[in-house]
């Protein structure tokens, strides 16, 4: 019996739509245990080696180049096992479809997270590597799928027309990607100009790949009846989707920057299934005969009407056809792998361009930083593609479908609000690296005269400097009249013979090639907050007598009965900053248009956001019981911005200690030798991770060692592990190299220790372990650090030099009165093993005698 029309002679029969088979109860519980296993795998494998990089990197340790490569290799067995088990074990074509893209979305993580094996400081080496592997798995994954390619069940063509355009549901993509970009152009900030666009291509290329694993093979496999059953699609379809997408972003970004695309690019699947579903579904059509749903004098929908059958023939439903080509037609369909490729390409673009891996870090948990503003960002991309997916899942498998024009205007929309956001309430502009070269010729400052006390110590720092600035005028000409011409902004120094350059890999390529240049090093530099950060403060009461720090080193039997405070004596700070408004601190200010230097932001009068050099100018010289010299003025420059510095910050102010000058001077040229201060303390470290390699401050502290000023340096808290004074300046044999102790005399575990190649370090140890001083507020706070030892060694040198003023600039002497007075201090140890070849490595010459010291230095 016929049913319907009979389809005229010579034309094919339209095949209905194949039905996948109902799956067993096994398989499904076979593929429901798999995605949960590789959920909870793939969460917990890739914080968890997080969380190692992040301990590593607190700890002082190398890092581990295998730990990334480990984890992924790892992951990727562990996944790819039972997802292979699925491929081709069960009957159900459904559940096969999950094991395939199961596994091949774990071998797409495998070789992308091997690329985590590139040091952080080479972000844009990264991205480019991460775009050409996600372009070149994408190509694989279309070719396989051309090969396996099958002719696909197929409707009347007329069905297939009255399908959602291929260009909604494009636009319907583009427009669920920009929601996802949204919180990143609000919360984040891009880097530099190459690092930019190589995120974008790296998001381009994640976006090719997930469409090409999600292409309308993997759909079709879940799409039952016609019309399809939109519900099963969504939630199934989804759900497996959202396991792959895991998976994929997994792999993408540096350490750190993957997490917040574990939580907002799965919950992208379901709302791909939904335009999937949408683009199945057709429309209602009129009676045979009657003009197409939507053109100009068509009778209105009949839901319960027919289909009619297609007399011209039939045209396939999924783009794959038998030879894997698309289709130039408006079947639905079709638009699922661009639609896919929008999602998800600009759902990753947010992490990858808008926030800094190597920020992404616990060291700058403890306040409102970049750490916060990631996780704040992530949170509400997961709350946008939570929407997304429900909104989706509605309006497209039960609503009335949107128009192109809905569709466009919805995309256009979030475009403007996106660029509105980033322009206005966002961080415009480009916040790139920079990068910098240091020259192969230094200053060569053997001969400058070793003359002592007030006069000489001055002679000697306008021998240095002059000897300087004519090295770095001499041999930075040619490299900066070329930058000129390149219009390359740049910034020359001379304390070492280097210069600070815009500019990403191609620059860096073309000076490493100059036959001037010794080296090219990564200058890093933080990004903005789209609030600040919180000014620390103290809650602690203040002290009503001398800290038990001060009386440990006998620094308050020197003022009473020695009479010696630190008068006279001059004491530079280079840290976060100090809070010149302190009442412990605001008389001890020098004064003066050159006291003060804050190369970052440009203050012009003290201040601390941070807190921690508050803290540590209070421990040299403040007043009222906090400090160990607190007769002794001091000066300060800010080195560190949220705890983090690089190369050029930290020489900007070791720069401007030598030479002090006004505010908007040229170092060069504007440079006060004479202002000098006499003793520095410098309560940080430059590891790699800010740009710096061992050796790249080292003509700084000799310049400053030959010039008379003595520089003391924090040893580092990455102990107990031996060897861990490795952070420039500690490990340099002309700079005082001071750990920590407790109470008991005893070195704390964190204290670092050596041995050190070629010097022995520490020098000395000091009080580190909760220590009371001066926080920005005029409030008090206890910290713990060989940063809160090192001030206290820079005041006992401070009164050294007050009592003895022919000992000022006699760096020699000095040193070796403080090693022959200091008193025993107790090792310790990790373990019984770890002795780090004596207690001279880890002590030093012992606890400084303030007391002790100040009579040897009277004779």
């Amino acid at each position: 019996m016929e049913v319907g029309p009979p389809f005229p002679a010579g034309q094919p029969v339209p095949r209905p739509a194949a039905t996948p088979g109902r799956p067993s109860p096994w398989a499904v519980v076979a593929a429901a245990v798999t995605g949960c296993w590789t959920v909870g795998l793939v969460v917990v494998g890739q914080l968890g080696a997080w969380l190692a990089d992040q301990v590593l990197l607190a700890s002082g340790l190398d890092r581990v180049v295998w730990l990334w490569p480990a984890t992924v290799l790892f992951t990727v067995l562990l996944v790819g096992a039972p997802a292979l088990a699925l491929a081709l074990l069960p009957r159900s074509a459904a559940v096969r479809t999950a094991g395939r893209t199961w596994l091949a979305a774990a071998l797409a993580l495998g070789a992308l997270g091997l690329l985590r094996a590139l040091p952080p400081v080479h972000h844009e080496a990264y991205l480019a590597a991460l775009a050409a592997t996600a372009a070149l798995a994408a190509l694989v994954l279309r070719a396989l799928a051309r090969r396996a390619a099958v002719t696909t069940p197929r409707v009347p063509a007329a069905v297939a027309a009255r399908q959602v355009p291929a260009s909604a549901a494009t636009l319907l993509g583009v427009a669920g990607g920009l929601a996802l970009l949204l919180p990143w152009a609000w919360l984040g900030a891009l880097g530099g100009l190459s690092e930019t666009v190589l995120a974008g291509l790296a998001a381009a290329a994640l976006g090719v790949l997930a469409g090409a694993l999600l292409d309308n093979a993997f759909w079709s496999r879940f799409t039952v009846g016609e019309p399809p059953r939109p519900t099963r699609l969504v939630l199934v379809g989804g759900l497996v989707a959202g396991v792959a997408l895991l998976l994929l972003a997994a792999g993408v970004g540096q350490s750190g920057a993957q997490l917040p695309l574990l939580l907002t690019l799965p919950p992208a699947g379901f709302a791909l299934a939904a335009l999937h579903a949408a683009a199945r579904r057709p429309t209602p059509a009129g009676p045979p005969g009657a003009a197409p749903v939507g053109s100009p004098g068509a009778a209105p929908a009949d839901p319960s009407g027919p289909l009619p059958a297609d007399p011209a023939g039939a045209v396939p439903t999924d783009p794959a056809d038998a030879d894997g080509r698309e289709p130039t037609g408006r079947a639905g369909t079709g638009a699922l792998r661009p639609a896919a490729r929008w999602l998800v390409g600009l759902g990753g673009l947010g992490p990858l361009a808008f926030a800094d891996p190597e920020e992404i870090t616990l060291l700058l948990a403890g306040t409102r930083d970049v750490p916060f503003w990631v996780a704040a960002a992530a949170g509400a991309g997961l709350a946008v593609a939570a929407v997304l997916a429900v909104a989706y899942g509605v309006l497209l498998t039960r609503g009335r479908r949107p128009s192109r024009r809905v569709a466009g205007v919805t995309a256009g929309a979030l475009l403007v609000a996106v660029g509105v956001v980033a322009l206005g309430a966002g961080q415009p502009g480009l916040h790139g690296e920079r990068l910098f070269v240091v020259l192969r010729e230094q200053a060569d400052l053997a001969g400058v005269p070793a003359t002592t006390g007030r006069a000489g110590r001055d002679a000697r720092v306008a021998e240095v400097h002059r000897r300087l600035v004519a090295t770095a005028e001499r041999t930075q000409a040619d490299l900066r009249r070329d930058l000129r011409r390149l219009r390359l902004d740049h910034t020359p120094y001379y304390l070492v013979n280097a210069v600070e350059v815009d500019g990403g890999p191609a620059v860096r390529a073309w000076l490493s090639r100059r036959p001037e240049v010794a080296r090219v090093l990564v200058s890093q530099r933080v990004r903005p907050l789209p609030a600040p950060a919180g000014r620390s403060r103290g809650t602690a009461p203040a002290p009503t007598g001398p800290e038990w720090n001060v009386r440990m080193l006998g620094a308050d039997r020197v003022w009473s009965q020695l009479g010696v405070d630190g008068s006279g004596i001059v004491v530079g700070s280079s840290d976060s900053g100090v809070d010149g408004g302190h009442p412990a601190l605001a008389g001890g200010f020098r004064g003066g248009d050159d006291s003060w230097h804050d190369p970052w932001v440009g203050t012009r009068a003290p201040t601390d956001q941070g807190g921690h050099g508050t803290h540590t100018a209070g421990s040299a010289v403040g007043r009222g019981g906090i400090g160990v010299a607190p007769g002794a003025r001091w000066v300060g420059c800010v080195n560190l911005d949220r705890n983090l510095g690089n190369p050029a910050y930290y020489l900007d102010c070791l720069q401007f200690m030598l030479a002090p000058f006004p505010p908007g001077g040229d170092p060069f040229t504007d440079g006060r030798p004479a202002r000098a201060p006499d003793i520095l303390t410098n309560s940080w470290g430059c590891p790699a991770i800010e740009g710096c390699d061992p050796g790249v401050l080292r003509p700084a502290t000799a310049a400053l060692d030959a010039a008379g000023i003595m520089v003391v340096a924090a040893a580092g808290n990455t102990g107990p592990y031996c060897g861990s004074i490795d952070d420039p300046p500690a490990p340099y044999a002309d700079v005082l190299t001071v750990g920590a102790v407790d109470r008991q005399r005893r070195v704390t575990l964190f204290s670092s220790r050596g041995p050190v190649p070629g010097a022995a370090k520490p020098d000395l140890v000091a009080p580190g372990d909760e220590v009371l001083s001066a926080m920005p507020g005029g409030g008090y706070a206890t910290l713990s650090g060989t940063s809160m030892a090192t001030p206290q060694v820079a005041g006992v040198v401070a009164l050294m030099w007050s009592a003895d003023p022919t000992l000022v600039g006699d760096l020699p002497r000095t040193r070796q009165i403080l090693r022959d007075t200091a008193t025993p201090a107790v090792a310790t140890y990790a373990s019984r093993t770890q002795t780090c070849g004596g207690d001279a490595n880890i002590t030093g010459a012992g606890l400084v005698d303030a007391y002790a010291a100040v009579r040897r230095a009277r004779g």
